[in-house]
């Protein structure tokens, strides 16, 4: 449902959440911290900041963070830039699966993928920092949320 470089935005964020407010963070840290490349990790947090999810400044002290409080930042726009979540590819071909046109995996996949949805539209990056155990530990509570079939 993510992208490689959605997660690895993902990790980033939640790692800055963490970071006292206002600390700019270097990319080389980020990617020791996350196991992200450091040069793809480096595209990735631009992107962030042209989407307006991260501030970045050049030099010795700069590096990233937020552009804002970690309590109006969802999921799903940290994504966004990244395409968003695919809740509408289908699981078993290669085309966009819906109600008009369901595979046969479908009538099972789509309450799933509404939860899913509702999950990165509802959830701030502070919900997850709040008790998270870093990046892993968010992504992991999101699968077992998912897999459990409980209501984010």
């Amino acid at each position: 449902m993510l992208s490689n470089t959605a997660e690895y935005a993902l990790r980033a964020v939640l790692h800055l959440a963490g970071r006292p407010t206002g600390a700019w963070t270097h990319v080389s840290e980020l990617a020791r911290t996350t196991g992200v490349p450091r040069n793809y990790l480096s595209k990735t947090l631009n992107q962030l900041a042209r989407a307006g999810v991260l501030r970045s400044t050049r030099g010795p002290s700069g590096g990233f963070r937020l552009a804002g409080p970690a309590s109006e930042l969802t999921l799903d726009r940290v994504v966004a830039p990244f395409m968003g979540l695919d809740t509408a590819r289908c699981l078993l071909h290669d085309h966009p699966c819906g109600d008009a046109h369901a595979c046969e995996a479908h009538t099972r996949w789509a309450p799933v993928a509404r939860q899913v949805h509702a999950f990165f539209g509802a959830t701030t990056v502070a919900d997850l920092t709040g008790g998270a155990e870093g990046a892993a530990g968010a992504l992991s509570s999101l699968h077992r949320s998912v897999i459990d079939g409980d209501t984010p």
